[in-house]
């Protein structure tokens, strides 16, 4: 309790405020989703996609030939379909997700989101600065 209140009194500390403003993460889609599909025309990478779809590098993108993704290190065509993230709800494709960092201020997905199941990917944190440079790469 006591920390509580120093830090409502007081805001973060140094190392705080440097890890909340310096890195992001990915988002991802719980399995909590009930398929309503308000997230998917919100992405500005097209990385979001229906459960049982196909992805490919190149949609919603101008990625062309041979494409590597920084999260999972996938190198692929990219026009090829890769296999779906989730037969059953949507997923969120972690090398085209930028957080929408570059675009908006907040991640859309979350946003729309009815059921609160568009959260923080935790197993791929990124800086700002790597979530911009992957933008880049996704629209040239």
């Amino acid at each position: 309790m006591i920390v509580y209140l120093h830090r409502f009194k007081h805001g973060l500390n140094h190392c705080e405020r440097e890890h909340k403003t310096k890195y992001k993460m990915a988002i991802k889609i719980t399995d909590e989703c009930i398929n309503c599909g308000a997230c998917e025309p919100e992405c500005p990478n097209n990385a979001i996609y229906e459960g049982g779809a196909e992805w490919r590098f190149a949609d919603g993108t101008g990625v062309k030939g041979t494409f590597k993704g920084q999260n999972s290190g996938l190198e692929a065509d990219a026009d090829d379909p890769q296999t779906p993230k989730s037969m059953d709800v949507y997923y969120i494709v972690s090398d085209k997700c930028t957080e929408c960092v570059g675009f908006h201020d907040e991640p859309q997905c979350a946003a729309v989101c009815p059921v609160d199941c568009c959260i923080k990917d935790e197993d791929n944190v990124e800086t700002e600065d790597q979530l911009l440079t992957k933008k880049a790469s996704l629209h040239l």
